[in-house]
This record gives structure tokens, C-alpha cells and sequence, in this order.
């Protein structure tokens, strides 16, 4: 496997922060340790670059660990000044942005390493959901540094070089016997799709500074101020949407259709992609978009899924972003695996991030909205301010299939060729959308090409209610 070099940390401060808006504090600070040789080894900066900076001409506090620099490990020195730089964040109210690249904590230092990181795990949890955080990882990140990441808002990693693991492959080794490279234990690719922790990934370290930056666009420099609005921009094309509710498609095309420009910041592409999450903007304001993906697993709801809607849903609400969902579910995913896994207490997350939502929150449902997942997917019982339905879209407990097996067992029993007619009964007597908005479950039918023009019109009407405050933090999921 071909090496990566390090991209250095003020290199990597250089490439995020705008020219010549840099100031550094903590240029000279140094760690206080003298055994094993540690008087002799005392670089100025302690391994780590604290400053201030902007971002696209907005303020942000930003650190960098120094990999040539002892190794960029954590003491207690270098813990201080990152909390410095979490401190600053709170009382300027601006954005954090942490760029790691570290050996982890300092062996020499001891306890006062670990304490160090304790006291960064506290100011992050201090800060959540008041100011963005946003984690860069562009090499080395083990052990307990991996938790103020996993305790940030969004983690970026650049594919080329960044790891994150608690225990590296010679530990597992020796531990389990199980044989595993750095990259299939801790790689950009493994946490993109299988663990989740990692929410984007950049091919290297600008890429990786460049989705960072667009992440910022859509998020205020703190949750009492107002997200940043850019300039209205038509939307992408209309996607196509099956009419059988059994043929799959993409949904982003649908997305691409309402959002400005058709563009969507994905997040968490490759993890529980039965669900799509992501930043977009409408009419110039963004939005948070979360949307059922009939593309995977035919849309349906799953641990994976709900844990990664509700942290989404948890962080656009935290910093006042409104949410658009859309529905087109055949209910939570069934099984053994799914119960014993605890798919009901990790559903009931993502119902209670709905519910506790405060922002402007609109449904548009699209083909189905069976069972349980109906109600979880920003329902108007849960709260949404508005619910609307396409033209052909069905609503109900379950299927039309399986309804008519429970319903009318015995007429099926007794005459089997019945069951055609039976399921389109049952199809127009209990799941059409008029019955749903007779009784205001849905607030109006459209015609898909309008639905761009009024979700527009609808959150537009509903700016006054998205008071900038702060609500909750954004905890993990």
C-alpha cells in the first residue's frame, strides 16, 4: 500500500481557513513534563495549532494537530489549548473546527493525558447544539481521542490517510487473534458504510477542507443566529416516480427536482442508505432533506435508519434549519434481528426527534406510508406543520395485500379467486389519500410538479416560527 504523507498541520489550517486571516494563540506554550527524557523534547505549540480564522468570511476557532511534533500526542498542555479554543467558540458564539492527526495520548504525561481529554469530551458536550462542530480527521485518530469526534456535529474523512479505531490492529491481534489491517479496522471506507461515524469522506485533504466549507454554508455560526441564505436558484429536473408502488427508484432525483439547483450535501451516503439525509436549499433558505429510499432495502425503516434520521433530524433542529421529509415506506423492516437488536427503543429515537422538533417541519408523501413508519416519518400527529400527498399515494396500517389476508381470511379461504377483487376494495374503501385528508391527516392532494412551488410557499409562511434559541444539544445516536 502506497504511504500518504502527512499533510502538516499548518499546511492543513492553510488550506481551510482563508488567506491571510489567521491568527494563531498558543504559539509558545509547552508541555511541563520532565521524566523519560520529555525535559529535553519541549517544541513550542505542544503539537497542536490553535487559532481563529474565517471560513468563506465567517469567523470559526480552529485547531490542527502537529503529527511532526510529537507525534501530535495529547498532554495536558496541548488538551488546554484545544479547550481554549472550545471556550473561544462559546463565548464568540462562532463555529469549532477540529483538523486531527495525532498518535493519541501522550504516554509519558500519564493521567494528566487522559484528564486532558476528559476536559475536551466535557467542552465539546458543553457546546453541543449552541455552535457547529465539525471534525476533520487527515490521519491517526485512536484510543479515547476518537470520542470528541464521535461527540461533534458532522466527522469528514480524508480517504487517503485518515484511521479511527480504539484499538489499533496489533492490540485486536493480540487480543483476539483476529488479523486486520488499519483500513478495514478504522478506513474512511469502513466508517462511511458500515459503522456510520464517519458522515462525509474526501478523496484527500482539500477535498476534505472543501466539504467542510459546504457544510458551514448551510449551518449559522451559532444556534441564536439565523441559517445563511444564499441566492435562489432554480431547481434541478423533475424526477419520474414510478406509479407501482413495487418498482424502485432513486430518490435524490426527486430531491434534485424541489431542492436550488438541484443540489443535496449527502451525509451518511454509504451507511443505512434506505434512508437519505442531507443539506439542500430552497428558495435560497436550507433545509435539512430526509427521505425514504425505495432504491435500498425498498425503503423501509430499520435500526440503522432511524439512528441516523434522528441524529440528522436532532442536528437541523438544534441550529434551526427546516426539515423536508419525504415519505415512501412499506413500514419498519420485520424480523428476529431487527427485535433482538432493539429496533423499537432505536425507532422510538427517531419518533422522538420528530416530536421534539421545533423548526418548520413539511411531509410530502410520495407513493406509500404504511404501519408504524407513517407515523414516525413526520407525521401530523408527531407535529409537522404540514402533510401533503401525490395524487396516487396510499396510506395505511399495512399493504393491501396483507390487510386483505387478515380481513378476510375466510372469504379467501372459501373462494381463492376472489382475492383480486378484494385487495382493489381495499385499496379504494381505506388507503387513498382523500380518505387522509378528510380527516386532516393530509392537509392537501397535489400534483407532483407543483410540490416545489409549495413547500416553497409553505416555509416561506413559516419563517416567523423559526425563532433562533437554543433547544437541545445534538447528542450521538
Amino acid at each position: 500500500m502506497t504511504t500518504v504523507a502527512p499533510v502538516g498541520a499548518r499546511a492543513a489550517i492553510a488550506g481551510l481557513i482563508d488567506d491571510g486571516t489567521f491568527v494563531e494563540i498558543g504559539s509558545q506554550a509547552r508541555h511541563r513534563a520532565t521524566a523519560f527524557g520529555m525535559a529535553a523534547r519541549r517544541p513550542p505549540g505542544d503539537g497542536v495549532i490553535t487559532g481563529l480564522g474565517d471560513v468563506d468570511g465567517r469567523p470559526v476557532t480552529v485547531f490542527a494537530q502537529d503529527s511532526a511534533a510529537l507525534g501530535g500526542s495529547l498532554g495536558e498542555v496541548h488538551a488546554a489549548k484545544i479547550v481554549q479554543m472550545v471556550e473561544w467558540a462559546a463565548r464568540s458564539r462562532i463555529p469549532m473546527i477540529g483538523l486531527l492527526d495525532s498518535g493519541g495520548a501522550r504516554i509519558q504525561e500519564g493521567v494528566a493525558a487522559l484528564d486532558g481529554y476528559g476536559r475536551i469530551f466535557r467542552g465539546n458536550v458543553a457546546i453541543s447544539g449552541r455552535v457547529p462542530q465539525i471534525s476533520v480527521i487527515l490521519g491517526a485518530c485512536a484510543g479515547g481521542a476518537v470520542y470528541s469526534p464521535a461527540l461533534t456535529d458532522v466527522v469528514i474523512m480524508s480517504r487517503d490517510r485518515a484511521r479511527m479505531f480504539l484499538t489499533g490492529p496489533r492490540v485486536v491481534r493480540a487480543v483476539t487473534h483476529e488479523d486486520v489491517t488499519d483500513e478495514e479496522l478504522g478506513g474512511a471506507a469502513m466508517h462511511a458504510r458500515r459503522s456510520g461515524v464517519a458522515h462525509l469522506v474526501g478523496v484527500d485533504a482539500a477535498h476534505a477542507f472543501e466539504l467542510a466549507r459546504k457544510v458551514l454554508s448551510y449551518l449559522p455560526a451559532s444556534c441564536w443566529d439565523s441559517p445563511p441564505i444564499a441566492v435562489p436558484a432554480d431547481p434541478g429536473p423533475p424526477a419520474a416516480v414510478p406509479q407501482d408502488p413495487r418498482q424502485v427508484y432513486d430518490v435524490r432525483g426527486v430531491i434534485g427536482g424541489l431542492a436550488d439547483g438541484g443540489g443535496l450535501l449527502e451525509l451518511q451516503e454509504g451507511f443505512a442508505r434506505n434512508l437519505v439525509v442531507g443539506f439542500g436549499r430552497i428558495e435560497g433558505l436550507p433545509v435539512g432533506f430526509v427521505a425514504n429510499q425505495p432504491r435500498a432495502l425498498g425503503g423501509v425503516l430499520d435500526i440503522a435508519a432511524a439512528e441516523k434520521g434522528a441524529r440528522f433530524v436532532r442536528l437541523c433542529d438544534a441550529f434551526g434549519l427546516p426539515l423536508v421529509v419525504l415519505v415512501d415506506t412499506p413500514g419498519f423492516l420485520p424480523g428476529s434481528r431487527q427485535e433482538a437488536g432493539g429496533v423499537i427503543r432505536k425507532g422510538a429515537k427517531l419518533l422522538y426527534a420528530f416530536a421534539e422538533a421545533t423548526v418548520p417541519r413539511v411531509s410530502v408523501i410520495l407513493r406509500k406510508a404504511f404501519g408504524g413508519a407513517y407515523i414516525v416519518m413526520n407525521s401530523k400527529a408527531l407535529g409537522a406543520d404540514a402533510v401533503f400527498a401525490w395524487p396516487g399515494a396510499e396510506l395505511a396500517v399495512m399493504g393491501a395485500e396483507g390487510a386483505v389476508d387478515v380481513i378476510h381470511r375466510r372469504e379467501l379461504a372459501a373462494d381463492p379467486g376472489r382475492r383480486a377483487g378484494l385487495v382493489a376494495g381495499y385499496r379504494e374503501e381505506a388507503m387513498t389519500p382523500l380518505i387522509a385528508a378528510e380527516r386532516m391527516a393530509v392537509d392537501e392532494i397535489i400534483r407532483p410538479e407543483s410540490t416545489r412551488a409549495l413547500l416553497a410557499a409553505t416555509l416561506r409562511s413559516l419563517r416567523g416560527a423559526c425563532t433562533p434559541r437554543f433547544r437541545h444539544d445534538n447528542l450521538p445516536q
